[in-house]
């Protein structure tokens, strides 16, 4: 009885500053879509250089009087709502009631921050401002979790996105932990189905496409029976070299070409499979990295992957199963110590070109692609077959801890 009622007090300690976070988070969103609010936020935009040093100290110091210790407040009034909501309905028994306040004391020591900073306490914004440090960035954007990479984003890249202070949790839902806004993204494989979709899906999120084909020819994309022209780079497996000075304006880069040559094995089958389906994407993977140099393109500049659901299961196709699986497993090591953000796509059988029996439409695959990446998925799956979805993320862990236990 003892331990059940610790483990329910302590549950509902960290639900308690759960809560308060979410409220922060929504207040942000609302400040931004609320004029009344936004006068008050606004202060806090105007604030920070794209190196994140402040403007004016008088001003950081009046943008936590208006913004972040309003911001601060609401959340402790909805601390006090939960802590009282589950103290009436007898959720928590006497003896450790005291831990459902767990999120007001939290949440006090945001307030006790935004005073400290108003007042201009010495090293106080150093202390408490952690978001907002000044200096290189030392890692990827947070996945789960806000740093400062995520969180520079929000002030210059993107300003309706990327609204969470600590937890990740409500842009994930929202879709606005990736913002496609203004984004330059270079797609290969434009002309094949999945390309074509993606490309269309990308537009209409409001990023600026670029069309990689092997084709010499303009492609196009269709929206609500408009022919829209994509811009088209014409590129070919070996010349990878030839699209560097187009990667450094490139915010994403979108590898998605392949080639299946179903039951052959021959010699040049095999060259073939491996030359287009791993040794271009990896070569074309590295001449992207090398042009992420600064905070801005670590914190914007990103490589998509299309790896295949064959990095798991079989695709009856031998030599697409090898080569794919080759690429997902540099993929992973790459992802290791990699200066920007690689995703994969795990995708199952959609009908294409290159696979004319597939389940699945390139139109929804590709809007599932980009609604999951909005939600920044890291690892996105597509597909109908359960079984990926359970052995996909074990085989992905364990490489991954493998990967870095045994390179340096």
């Amino acid at each position: 009885m003892f331990n059940n009622s610790l483990i329910i007090a302590g549950a509902i300690a960290l639900i308690s500053i759960l809560v308060v976070e979410i409220v922060r988070d929504i207040y942000h969103f609302l400040a931004h879509v609320w004029q009344p609010l936004y006068r008050l936020h606004g202060w806090h935009h105007r604030i920070f250089k794209p190196d994140l040093s402040v403007k004016s100290e008088e001003i950081y110091r009046q943008a936590n009087w208006y913004n972040d210790l309003p911001e601060s407040l609401v959340m402790l009034f909805f601390g006090v709502i939960f802590a009282q909501l589950i103290i009436i309905n007898g959720l928590i028994t006497d003896n450790y009631q005291w831990l459902v306040w767990t999120g007001c004391i939290y949440t006090i020591t945001y307030s006790l921050g935004a005073i400290t900073r108003g007042l201009g306490i010495p090293y106080a914004d150093a202390i408490t401002d952690v978001t907002h440090r000044q200096g290189e960035f030392q890692s990827l954007p947070g996945n789960l979790f806000v740093n400062r990479t995520y969180h520079w984003r929000h002030h210059f890249d993107d300003q309706d996105a990327y609204f969470c202070g600590t937890l990740t949790l409500v842009d994930r839902i929202m879709g606005t932990a990736l913002s496609l806004k203004g984004k330059k993204i270079a797609v290969t494989g434009a002309s094949g189905t999945l390309g074509e979709a993606l490309m269309t899906q990308l537009h209409q999120k409001g990023a600026k496409v670029t069309a990689l084909t092997s084709k010499p020819q303009e492609l196009s994309i269709m929206i609500e029976n408009q022919t829209i022209p994509v811009n088209t780079v014409t590129w070919a497996v070996d010349k990878e070299e030839e699209l560097k000075e187009l990667f450094q304006k490139i915010d994403i880069l979108i590898i998605n070409h392949g080639i299946n040559v179903h039951g052959d094995k021959s010699p040049s089958a095999i060259a073939t499979s491996y030359q287009v389906n791993a040794f271009s994407g990896i070569k074309m993977m590295e001449l992207f990295l090398e042009t992420v140099q600064t905070n801005r393109q670590k914190a914007t500049k990103e490589i998509w992957v299309n790896t295949s659901e064959a990095e798991v299961n079989p695709a009856f196709s031998p030599l697409y199963e090898l080569s794919k699986r080759t690429m997902g497993d540099i993929v992973t090591l790459r992802r290791t110590n990699a200066p920007c953000v690689i995703r994969k796509l795990i995708l199952g059988p959609f009908k294409s070109n290159l696979n004319p029996i597939g389940v699945m439409s390139a139109p929804w695959v590709a809007k599932q692609i980009v609604s999951l990446a909005q939600r920044d998925f890291r690892d996105i799956i597509v597909t109908i077959n359960p079984i990926t979805y359970i052995f996909f993320p074990i085989k992905e862990f364990t490489q991954t801890i493998y990967f870095k236990l045994f390179t340096k």
